[in-house]
């Protein structure tokens, strides 16, 4: 397929049928970052009244590196991966003390910052500074892999970057992502998935029995409780010990939660 006959197709199917969605409406860096780490493995329609409950809470760097993790999981409750929630907030307190509250704009300054990566990272470039740059993502992937490449083919990111690279619109490339994610969103409703023939395709794992159910759980109950011995935590959360008690060791080694005086609370 041509680049131009591609770049037609996704801009008409935008232009008749694009999504509406409250990070759309601003350019706020911080607004448009903690969408971008929100919607990390979490779909839309689930993102929205939380994002819009965060920033109501929460409306700024300052504000959000200094709430107690209590306040923070309780609006993080729901999205899942909680490990996020206290990414975020060490982001918040890096650009706060580094960067006097303004978030950096060059991909080594963004993926220094704790919980970004590189397609987050080019995201909010993209999303909020509107600076062009190469993303894939799960949407995007699909559209690539739907126009370009055989049904039998099995595809890596290597062999996308180069077409991303040279159909990304370098004028208006914060539009031009928005509307490949639209155009993928629709394919992956009316077609079988194309990711499947990716290399990096990965199922992701049911929560029932999982141990980030148990993890949620502990989180759950001590954001309701505040302070517990670690028996009445167990009890609490009516899963048996035996599962409880690895993902409570994981959960204090990585500082989500911390011991004293023979009881256990949200760090």
């Amino acid at each position: 397929m041509e680049i131009t006959e591609f770049k037609q197709i996704i801009f008409d199917h935008y232009l008749k049928h694009g999504r509406s969605f409250p990070w759309r409406e601003t350019k706020d860096p911080y607004a448009i970052t903690v969408s971008e780490i929100m919607l990390q493995q979490t779909q839309t329609d689930r993102v929205v009244p939380k994002y819009q409950a965060f920033l109501s809470a929460l409306p700024n760097w300052q504000a959000l590196s200094e709430v107690n993790n209590a306040e923070l999981f309780t609006l993080w409750q729901g999205l899942g991966y909680n490990r996020r929630a206290l990414s975020l907030k060490k982001m918040a307190q890096v650009v706060v003390e580094k960067y006097a509250g303004l978030l950096p704009h060059t991909q080594t300054e963004l993926v220094s910052l704790p919980g970004i990566g590189p397609y987050t990272s080019g995201a909010i470039l993209a999303f909020a500074f509107n600076i062009p740059v190469p993303v894939i993502e799960t949407n995007i992937r699909r559209v690539y892999i739907h126009h370009f490449f055989a049904p039998d083919s099995v595809v890596s990111d290597k062999d996308l970057m180069p077409l991303i690279e040279a159909t990304l619109d370098a004028d208006n490339p914060r539009e031009w992502y928005y509307a490949l994610m639209d155009y993928g969103s629709q394919l992956a409703k009316t077609l079988p998935n194309p990711n499947r023939r990716s290399l990096h395709y990965v199922k992701q794992g049911k929560l029932a029995g999982s141990n980030r159910e148990v993890r949620g759980a502990i989180l759950r109950v001590l954001t309701q409780h505040q302070k517990l011995t670690y028996q009445e935590l167990v009890n609490e959360t009516k899963i048996v010990d035996d599962r409880v008690a690895p993902a409570y060791a994981q959960m204090l080694a990585e500082g989500f939660i911390i011991e004293d005086a023979g009881s256990v609370a949200l760090s």
